[in-house]
């Protein structure tokens, strides 16, 4: 048999990332399993269903690498088949006629439950049983002709003979009801399994008031799509071991569902830019160079002479500081320009406290009589001779001479950022800060 799972968003928005991490789990099984992994689009609200929509469907999946087989199937091409499993439904008695629309013509089909329990085999949370009572009839084609979602998604998907339903863990009432029609349709019933919601801090389902919630969003702020197409997998999902940063070949070969947890998985943006960095770094250091240029000429911080090896020795000096192109200009402008900003903290804090600007006085006249070439090792010695001899903690000095040439508290390592700035620059930087602040 082949394993067949398919993606049936109704393109009426935005795609989220609950809907595209079920993308992604169909796209792992079927891949994994050397199947197919099939494309609907249920387009059958047709007011919210436009052109736009069904083209942010399709780029969404193109970004993440989602490849599908064959060609969409259009849900709304099938309104005929639908309409005549409904019909057949109501001549074997599954389904009657009732007045729901209140036109008293009893134009609404409605279908039928078998007055049993209902159970099934779920392949992530096993058996799941329903008592009859619980279980209601329900419409499946409105009083103006048209079909409801639980008919036209079974009936897609015995068209389109897919064997392996995976989708999110709300869709469970759902599934009762869709196991009664494969029976009453005598179609084959494919494996349901329901996946765990994903949630924010408060174990509430994840909205856009928690942040980005859109596959689009994602791509907007520079995220790539091998990192969100890693961090959603790992949403719910482990390869058993402690790996984490995964390629999608090893993501396949490792992927089945007996290792999807039952318990909601929680979105932690850091831990998502953490994901993005080490995949940045996988890209290797052109590309890094590449896409930081381009996100500093959107952001108007690029200049056409800022030499290239200069460009690529911040980058490295960054490091895993950049966990998004856009990290460079965001964190590291003060490497471009000598009209940084001062952060008011960090001066308050590692400036104007008591000896911290006496300090950067005596550590003017280390770093002015350094020889070149000006390199970490050498400003590092420097400066630890400085501690020995005064009797300071290295802390006491570090911190001054940071906020002095980059404006603020935090960065990379000083003294890998001291050789990169170069030791005109650092002296010229350092003597304007005493000359600001008092010195």
């Amino acid at each position: 048999m082949t394993i067949r799972t398919r993606f049936a968003p109704s393109p009426t928005g935005n795609v989220h990332i609950g809907n595209i991490r079920a993308a992604i789990y169909n796209w792992l099984f079927s891949r994994h399993a050397g199947g197919e992994f099939l494309l609907r689009i249920e387009d059958t609200d047709l007011e919210r269903s436009t052109p736009a929509a069904v083209q942010t469907v399709l780029d969404s999946l193109a970004w993440l690498g989602l490849t599908y087989d064959g060609a969409p199937l259009y849900q709304s091409t099938q309104r005929a088949r639908h309409l005549e499993v409904a019909e057949m439904l109501l001549t074997k008695g599954a389904a009657y006629k009732s007045d729901k629309g209140g036109t008293g013509k009893g134009e609404a089909i409605v279908f039928k439950m078998p007055g049993t329990d209902i159970s099934f085999r779920d392949l992530v949370k096993g058996e799941i049983t329903k008592k009859a009572e619980d279980l209601k009839d329900f419409v499946i084609v409105r009083s103006d002709g048209s079909p409801v979602f639980h008919l036209g998604n079974v009936v897609d998907d015995i068209t389109m003979g897919i064997t392996h339903v995976i989708r999110g863990d709300d869709h469970v009432e759902n599934t009762f009801k869709h196991v009664a029609m494969y029976a009453a349709i005598g179609a084959p019933m494919p494996q349901f399994a329901h996946l765990p919601m994903i949630v924010n801090a408060q174990g509430k389902p994840y909205s856009k008031r928690d942040g980005a919630a859109y596959v689009g969003e994602f791509q907007d702020k520079g995220f790539l799509p091998e990192a969100l197409f890693n961090s959603l997998a790992l949403l719910g999902w482990s390869p058993g071991d402690d790996r984490e940063v995964l390629t999608r070949d090893e993501m396949i070969a490792a992927f089945t569902l007996d290792r999807v947890r039952q318990a909601p998985s929680q979105l932690d943006m850091t831990k998502l830019l953490w994901m993005n960095g080490q995949h940045l770094k996988r890209r290797g250091v052109e590309d890094l160079v590449a896409g930081c240029r381009a996100a500093m000429q959107r952001q108007g911080l690029w200049r056409e002479d800022i030499d290239p090896a200069y460009f690529q020795a911040v980058i490295m000096c960054m490091g895993e500081r950049i966990r998004l192109y856009s990290d460079l200009g965001e964190q590291a402008a003060f490497f471009f320009t000598e009209e940084y900003p001062y952060d008011e903290k960090s001066v308050r804090k590692r400036l104007l406290k008591e000896g911290a600007l006496a300090i950067l006085r005596e550590e003017l006249e280390v770093l002015v009589a350094l020889p070149e070439p000006f390199t970490a090792e050498a400003t590092d010695a420097a400066l630890h001779s400085l501690a020995e001899q005064t009797g300071r903690q290295m802390g006491d000095l570090v911190h001054p001479v940071r906020v002095a040439v980059s404006g603020t508290g935090v960065g990379p390592g000083l003294f890998e950022m001291l050789a990169v700035l170069g030791k005109s620059r650092v002296v010229a930087r350092i003597r304007r800060t005493l000359a600001l602040y008092g010195g």
